[in-house]
Formats: structure tokens, C-alpha cells, sequence
């Protein structure tokens, strides 16, 4: 099985990441697409945090309805920061994968990755996948990758909590199953 690992705080899940995963899955030959939601992410401040167990709950019912994509939760269930070295290492000793992991990123992070936690180790490890998320031009990476000539969607986790937080709609942003969900908890309003 080839697999790609997308992680994030997934807060909420949108179309957005649905759409750069499916764009990267089908580009590239993935057999799987496997979001990770960060426990606590070490390279993004998350605001309107609604909890660990909302942001699974989430994520499993927007990749619920495709086969091809999987939710796993070891940095949840790991707990501390997320550091995705630590889940590429845990997810190698679990899964039956052909040649190297992809690992899919957006551009507004690939710049930094050079920051992260053993980063000429991780790039070795896997394929680097760099997803366009804000930028129509390629971004520099300091390391080997793929870049995926996506079409860029400017959907946003954090737009869509400011909509929420001013009533205004989000209908079609998130999968139908995510936004009953945020209605039915109410989440990401004033008072939650």
C-alpha cells in the first residue's frame, strides 16, 4: 500500500483539505491519504480550540464516505507537542507501507520546514509532498520534494471559525456531516 500522511489541527476539517488530499491521492498514485490531527501543534498557534475529541470527531465524519482516506490518532493518543518525526516513526511500525511515506504539506509551512523537530532526518524518511494552500508561485524548500500543481482553494479553518463566530453561513466550506456536527455542539460561537 502507498501511503501519504496529512497532519494538521484540522479545526474544523473543510472542503479544502479534502480537496488538496484527493488532488494529492489521485497526482500521485496514493493509495491511502492518512490525516493525523495534532494533539498540540508545534508550529501553529490554535485559537477557538474546541478540544482534541471534537477535532476527531470532525475529521472522521468528512473522510468517513472515501476509502481512501483514513483517520489516524496516535498524536492525540500520544498527547504533549506533535511532532510529526515522532508520528512518521510510530506510523512506519504500524503500517504495511510500499517505499517511503509521502508527507503531505501546505506552502505556508514548507518555507519553515527546516524549523522542524530532526527535519534532515524526516526528509529522509519520506517523500515530501508540498500541497499549494496560499501561493499560486512555488515556495522554496530547503530539501528534496514533490509539488503538487493544485488549484488553490482559499478556504481556511480559521475563516471559517470567524464566520461561525459572526453567524455568518460556512454551508458548503465543510462537509454536510462536519457542519451538523459544529451546529449540534455548538461550536466556535461567542459563547463556546
Amino acid at each position: 500500500m502507498t501511503l501519504a500522511i496529512f497532519g494538521g489541527t484540522f479545526n474544523p476539517v473543510h472542503v479544502g483539505h479534502l480537496f488538496l488530499a484527493e488532488e494529492v491521492r489521485s497526482r500521485l498514485r496514493y493509495d491511502v491519504i492518512l490525516f493525523v490531527p495534532a494533539h498540540i501543534p508545534v508550529h501553529k498557534d490554535v485559537d477557538d480550540e474546541v478540544g482534541p475529541g471534537h477535532r476527531l470527531a470532525m475529521l472522521e465524519l468528512a473522510v468517513g464516505p472515501y476509502a481512501e482516506f483514513r483517520v489516524d490518532d496516535c498524536e492525540l493518543a500520544r498527547g504533549g507537542p506533535s511532532y510529526t518525526i515522532d508520528t512518521v516513526r510510530d506510523i512506519l511500525g504500524r503500517y504495511r507501507i510500499d517505499g517511503q511515506p509521502g508527507l503531505l504539506i501546505g506552502d505556508d509551512l514548507a518555507e519553515g520546514f527546516d524549523s522542524w523537530k530532526d527535519a534532515p532526518v524526516l526528509a529522509e524518511m519520506v517523500q515530501l509532498v508540498v500541497g499549494r494552500r496560499t501561493s499560486a508561485e512555488e515556495v522554496h524548500v530547503p530539501y528534496p520534494c514533490v509539488y503538487v500543481d493544485n488549484a488553490l482553494l482559499p478556504v481556511s479553518s480559521s475563516g471559517i471559525r470567524e464566520r461561525l463566530r459572526r453567524g455568518q453561513s460556512v454551508r458548503h466550506l465543510v462537509p454536510k456531516p462536519v457542519l451538523d456536527y459544529i451546529v449540534r455542539h455548538g461550536l466556535y460561537t461567542q459563547g463556546s
